[in-house]
């Protein structure tokens, strides 16, 4: 059976969301179950947009950190962190690091062989040097997708040019074909991707520590604590905050709602919008719209228990081709999640399926506030709350997850 593993991935821990979570968790458990596994990535900067410290200090070198006794080893890269990202200086910042980490692989070809190398989109280009790994040493190649970066870049015309998408999808169509196993995160995503390869594609969801995050009683005392009223409705919408959600519409609801004083929409997180999006919320005078810095991953149970709704806001473009990673929390908490998204998206599928959220058109204002009206009465919610915690416990642990994966991507394939 494998015991090496290689991923190449430009988000690693101790980045606290998205990508950089699941590829530290992944990795840790890997380790934790006898795998002896590399990491060559960037600093942490996600969702701040700066790399952190203690690592700022080493931002423009490589740095080799061996951890979990040696079990681990990680190569942090340089990178180009735009403060204010745009669609070209996103496409710098995975140029920089595929750079940079090519440069590092090719000092760990001549190296003790790796058996199975693994990519995360984004970035979809990191799929070529895993590419030329598997060429040079014969190893198993898994291109796993978070995001369909393509795609989300011309539908959000973060790139307009035509020839520019075309030129992209032609790279990546070599990619899919060179990869021995491709994965997703959602059925919506795995039949898109799917009408491109020409093959399988494997379900690799993101998971959750349902241990960890759990459903939490007297909602009363946990609103006391952070500053509300008992009587409260906490509206909240947690994490990444950029341009593909269309978080303004949470602004415009605060707007249509004045009148309900007990209403309180807490936005919390961090990212390239949050100045323009608190700029915006001034100027309109919205006094129960409240920001937040990202809360410490040891109260984060306690914080999300809090609130009575959480706003998974996203643009109709992005339905099916980005997953939001928040919302395998949410549903571990038994959460009641309020989402974005339109019919015959995989994201829309999966609520209505399971019933474990309210889910409401995308871009359309009307329709949320009507959405945020019924998720804060008390009709069918406790029906939504307990499903969505038992589809995590059932669906989303990381046990079962990585299980499965050991199985199909390590075992079935040696």
């Amino acid at each position: 059976m494998s015991k090496r593993l290689l991923l190449i991935g430009g988000n690693f821990a101790p980045e606290p969301t998205g990508i950089g979570k699941y590829n530290g968790e992944m990795i840790n458990w890997l380790v934790d179950n006898g795998y002896e596994c590399t990491v060559i990535t960037s600093y942490p900067y996600y969702p701040q947009w700066e790399v952190q410290q203690p690592y700022h200090r080493n931002r423009s070198w490589y740095k080799k950190e061996i951890q979990r006794d040696g079990k681990l080893k990680i190569y942090r890269c340089p990178q180009y962190i735009p403060a204010k990202p745009s669609g070209k200086k996103r496409i710098l910042l995975d140029l920089s690091f595929c750079v940079s980490a090519f440069f590092k692989l090719l000092q760990l070809i001549p190296a003790k062989k790796y058996d199975v190398v693994i990519t995360v989109v984004p970035s979809f280009q990191l799929g070529l040097l895993a590419v030329l790994y598997k060429k040079l040493r014969g190893a198993k190649f898994l291109y796993h997708i978070q995001d369909m970066q393509i795609e989300a870049a011309r539908d959000l015309q973060m790139i307009r040019s035509p020839r520019a998408i075309n030129m992209l999808l032609g790279v990546e169509k070599y990619i899919l074909k060179q990869a021995d196993i491709v994965s997703s995160i959602s059925d919506g995503m795995m039949q898109k991707i799917g009408e491109k390869a020409q093959k399988d594609i494997f379900f690799f969801p993101n998971w959750v520590d349902t241990a960890l995050f759990h459903p939490l009683e007297d909602k009363a005392a946990l609103k006391l604590e952070y500053g509300f009223a008992a009587t409260d409705k906490v509206l909240l919408y947690s994490g990444a905050i950029g341009e593909k959600q269309g978080l303004e519409s949470i602004l415009y609801a605060a707007q249509a709602m004045q009148d309900r004083k007990d209403l309180k929409f807490l936005i919390c997180g961090s990212g390239p919008y949050k100045v323009q999006l608190q700029e915006q919320a001034e100027k309109m005078g919205l006094q129960q719209v409240i920001f937040l810095p990202l809360q410490s991953f040891e109260t984060f149970n306690r914080f999300l228990n809090m609130a009575d709704v959480h706003l998974v806001i996203q643009k109709a473009s992005a339905s099916d081709l980005v997953m939001p990673s928040k919302l395998t929390t949410i549903l571990a908490v038994g959460g009641m999640a309020l989402i974005t998204a339109n019919p015959g998206s995989g994201l829309h599928t999966l609520v209505q399926q399971h019933r474990i959220g309210l889910v409401v058109n995308a871009e359309d204002q009307e329709a949320l506030n009507e959405g945020i009206r019924l998720a804060v009465g008390k009709e069918a919610v406790e029906e939504v709350t307990q499903q969505a915690r038992a589809y995590a416990a059932e669906h989303l642990s990381i046990g079962r997850v990585m299980r499965r994966f050991e199985e199909y991507v390590v075992i079935r394939n040696y």
